[in-house]
């Protein structure tokens, strides 16, 4: 097998990955894609065309929230990005659980250094992309947190009911510090934020209802 032959070949792997182990069959025409604030979107994962449309829409920055894993669908994300003149960044984000201090304070370091416009995805764009967007808008615009708060909101599919209703716990705490002190977000991060603690009063708070 020549050179030309594996490539081939490990692409159509990823491209099986993507589409059926990373179901984007079903993103093929569902991007999930909106404007949160000028310059900046929000989407689930797009594959190798969508990033090709992203870059003819003007795009210069990809922010993956998913697991820096280098695997088939990091890769294709990769090359495509390469290949479109769009440069992708990676922080991981926790959908289902809290995120460390640290990845969430490299997020908001981020935010500042993207190039725009930018788009910011998960694997669906609904729980770990909607937190990305409400600390954004916190962290970035003037937007009211409350306002912000509605990007985790059943407009983007997040059900506070599932196990990503902690996403909903972490952003409702912030906003009662910032009630209570007015404290910026990456204060609060830096200071209050205890991802054990907060872990702790969700599982209480769900084996109370």
């Amino acid at each position: 097998m020549n050179v030309s032959d594996e490539d081939q070949g490990q692409g159509l792997k990823a491209w099986v990955k993507l589409n059926w182990s990373d179901h984007g069959f079903l993103r093929v025409l569902w991007t999930h894609l909106y404007q949160i604030a000028p310059d900046v979107w929000r989407s689930n994962q797009p594959g190798p065309r969508r990033i090709e449309a992203y870059a003819n829409m003007g795009f210069k920055s990809v922010l993956r929230l998913r697991a820096p894993k280098r695997d088939s669908i990091f890769l294709m994300e990769e090359r495509a990005c390469a290949a479109h003149g769009l440069t992708l960044h990676n922080v991981q984000i926790s959908g289902g659980l809290l995120t460390d201090t640290k990845n969430l304070l490299t997020l908001l370091d981020t935010f500042k250094i993207i190039e725009k416009p930018f788009v910011m995805h998960c694997k669906s764009g609904i729980d770990r992309t909607g937190l990305a967007a409400f600390l954004y808008l916190l962290a970035e615009t003037d937007t009211p947190p409350e306002i912000a708060r509605q990007q985790l909101s059943f407009k983007y599919l997040h059900v506070k009911a599932t196990r990503h209703g902690i996403l909903d716990h972490m952003a409702d705490s912030y906003l009662a510090a910032y009630r209570e002190s007015g404290i910026d977000l990456r204060s609060w991060i830096e200071t209050l934020y205890d991802k054990p603690a907060l872990t702790s009063a969700y599982q209480e708070s769900k084996r109370g209802t």
